[in-house]
């Protein structure tokens, strides 16, 4: 790890932070003991109100590295909004919301409420009635609640967004500025992401004083343990490949990415056919479907989650056995992000990709060449195993 460009430091314990007993308690309750690397440097940052940039890989604890310093500077007694998270989707939205909960369990009188599309605007207005000190939202949907003046920002004092990339890159740079002016008490601002881009820089530039950057690099010890495999299959046998591998690797928990939303429901139908139990979630499925659909594969009611790339990042399920590319992405670091969902919290993932067209197969070629990853080219043999297959010679 770096910080400002210096090698620091990159393990140390929770109990070692100087957290309050509320905080240690709630964190021992999860579980966790040791920090990673990216709390280890963000948590003492917060903590002194610094401003603070953050690149580091997918699935290395950054709700946590702002959660808690976040959860620590909340005065219960005000019923002021004293925090907010920016979030680029509602599924991330959630997710974050629910992990502030979970730090918040022995904080009493902290309350925190998610602000998203597709849920009626006013069930979050009698939400915001409760007065909670912390709001996690998407950017349009808290615009619709400034405009109405149903929140109130100008108490602010932390504000983080998470997946800061992605949530430039969908367009939302006139909202989050627009958020950004609105917070005049702000005193710190953080910035969460797997890759830092040209648009979180300016962000970074005109909003951050002197930023703490810390830059996590994916090395053997925080790289997810992901094995790669690479199948050339016929179009109109991907279905049948999928459902072979499914049972021979005994994976429970599945997620397959599909370019389009009319694919996954393809896939859904195709893979129940093959006795597979499996739903799918895209943009067109209402958002109480989709969180009663990820909340059953959670529970291990579904077996495969059929997904376009909406769900490839922020989803935090950390024991995904396997992830299918039933498609092969159209971006590069989608691959990276679809198979970033598995091999989380140390567990060991396998990521298939298969390819069933000369284009699929020369894309595949090219994000392997850009992401430097190590995908390994399989068949089956007249066995029926799993082999690696005959690399072909000029």
């Amino acid at each position: 790890m770096e910080i400002n460009g210096q090698n620091a430091a990159e393990t140390g314990r929770y109990d070692e932070m100087g957290l309050s007993p509320a905080l240690m308690r709630a964190i021992e309750q999860k579980g966790y003991v040791q920090a990673t690397p990216v709390q280890v440097g963000a948590i003492p940052c917060f903590m002194e109100w610094k401003d603070v940039i953050a690149k580091a890989p997918t699935g290395t604890g950054k709700t946590f590295a702002f959660g808690i310093p976040m959860v620590e500077h909340i005065e219960p007694d005000s019923g002021e909004v004293q925090a907010l998270v920016l979030a680029p989707t509602r599924e991330l939205a959630i997710q974050i919301r629910d992990e502030l909960r979970d730090l918040c369990a022995f904080r009493e009188g902290v309350r925190v409420v998610c602000l998203y599309g597709g849920q009626p605007i006013h069930t979050q207005i009698n939400q915001l009635k409760k007065h909670p000190q912390i709001v996690v939202a998407t950017p349009g949907r808290l615009m619709d609640h400034m405009k109405r003046h149903t929140v109130q920002l100008d108490r602010v004092q932390t504000v983080v967004l998470d997946e800061a990339d992605r949530m430039l890159d969908m367009g939302f740079v006139r909202d989050v500025t627009h958020i950004l002016d609105k917070m005049p008490k702000r005193r710190n601002l953080g910035m969460f992401s797997a890759t830092i881009s040209r648009e979180v820089l300016d962000i970074s530039w005109v909003y951050q004083r002197e930023p703490v950057e810390i830059t996590v690099r994916a090395d053997e010890d925080n790289r997810p343990d992901i094995a790669q495999y690479r199948l050339d299959v016929e179009r109109n046998e991907k279905a049948d490949t999928m459902a072979r591998l499914l049972h021979m690797g005994g994976y429970e928990r599945v997620i397959a990415f599909c370019n389009t939303k009319n694919m996954t429901d393809r896939l859904v139908g195709l893979l129940e056919m093959r006795g597979v139990s499996c739903e799918a979630i895209h943009g067109d499925i209402t958002q109480v479907f989709r969180e009663r659909t990820l909340q059953k594969f959670r529970e291990g009611k579904i077996r495969v989650l059929a997904a376009t790339d909406v769900a490839a990042r922020g989803l935090d399920i950390d024991d995904v056995d396997a992830v299918f590319n039933y498609d092969i992405p159209d971006e590069n670091e989608y691959y990276i992000h679809r198979i970033g969902r598995t091999g989380r919290a140390r567990r060991h993932g396998v990521a298939f990709s298969l390819v069933a067209s000369i284009a699929e197969g020369l894309r595949l070629d090219e994000i392997v060449r850009i992401t430097g990853s190590q995908v390994r080219h399989v068949h089956f043999n007249e066995n029926g195993d799993l082999v690696a297959a005959v690399e072909k010679t000029q």
